[in-house]
């Protein structure tokens, strides 16, 4: 950890910084630093541990972005934004425009959260934005290099946090609004998907599931929406741990840093009633939460 906990298990890393809609979050180890977004402030963040800066470097974009994840060999990035997935300079601030669009301009729909996986192939779920009750979200598999993309699975209200077991054969995805985990069989080589079968379903209190990562063990963790903390599940789905934390829209979880210890979880303050702020100064805050020794697995970049 970065700093002492003291009575907590968690920091808050940026004391001035507080995301409407925090997602996204990616460790590049190319760049020794963590990326991450705000997508209704239409805003890109990178932040690296070592340096002297208070707070990240951030980047305006035009569009709401739902995730960024590096290119293999390159210092561009890809985001997935409304009108599709697009190449970013960092260095520059240039946009291109998008290589991959998965539906016709001015369409409500949008890119809300991705993972790529050791063939750098991207997987990105979708919803439809400002009205998150349709069932009108997929799930994407994108080859950013050739430009093309196809839905695998249909008829989520909001498509959420891919996460893929080390082994490369599990493959876990979500549909937040009905509180519901499902997982995959995984071919590697050609990026099949089959078995589709519920891994996990949220009840009461524990909110609604969001972004997540496995660590190096084969355990994942999970982003509690609603739930106010993350948790740790064993590959089957026991519970294993569970860490509270100041506010209710917890968003995302990543490993990251030089010996991927150290574990970053982002928030928001979107969806919170202006009383519910008042006694959520954490609300959209990104936090760093002691991993007790647990590593996780290096960001996958994709192909561009």
């Amino acid at each position: 950890m970065s700093k002492t906990l003291s009575d907590h298990e968690w920091n808050c890393l940026f004391p001035d910084l507080r995301l409407r809609l925090g997602e996204g979050l990616h460790w590049c180890p190319r760049a020794g630093g963590l990326w991450f977004v705000d997508i209704m402030e239409r805003q890109l963040f990178f932040w690296p541990p070592g340096g002297a800066a208070a707070q990240p470097q951030s980047w305006p974009l035009p569009e709401r972005v739902g995730w960024v994840i590096p290119v293999q060999g390159s210092d561009s990035l890809l985001l997935g934004l409304q009108s599709g997935v697009a190449r970013f300079h960092p260095a520059d601030g240039r946009l291109e425009e998008p290589l991959y669009r998965p539906w016709p301009a001015g369409s409500p729909l949008r890119l809300n959260d991705a993972k790529a996986d050791a063939h750098g192939r991207i997987w990105a779920g979708s919803l439809k934005q400002d009205d998150e009750s349709q069932p009108d979200g997929a799930l994407f598999c994108i080859d950013a290099r050739a430009a093309t993309g196809h839905a695998v699975d249909a008829g989520y209200c909001v498509a959420n946090g891919p996460a893929i077991h080390p082994d490369g054969r599990l493959f876990l995805h979500t549909d937040s609004v009905r509180r519901t985990i499902y997982a995959f069989d995984l071919a590697p080589a050609s990026g099949v998907l089959s078995g589709k079968r519920v891994w996990k379903e949220l009840q009461g209190a524990e909110g609604y599931p969001d972004g997540m990562t496995f660590d190096a063990e084969g355990c994942l963790w999970l982003a509690h929406w609603a739930g106010a903390c993350i948790s740790r599940y064993s590959r089957d789905g026991a519970l294993l741990r569970r860490v509270s934390l100041p506010t209710s829209h917890i968003t995302n979880v990543c490993f990251g840093g030089a010996a991927l210890d150290r574990l970053f979880v982002t928030s928001a303050w979107a969806g919170l009633a202006a009383d519910q702020r008042a006694v959520q100064p954490l609300a959209g805050a990104v936090f760093e939460v002691d991993a007790q020794g647990v590593k996780g697995l290096p960001g996958l970049a994709a192909l561009g």
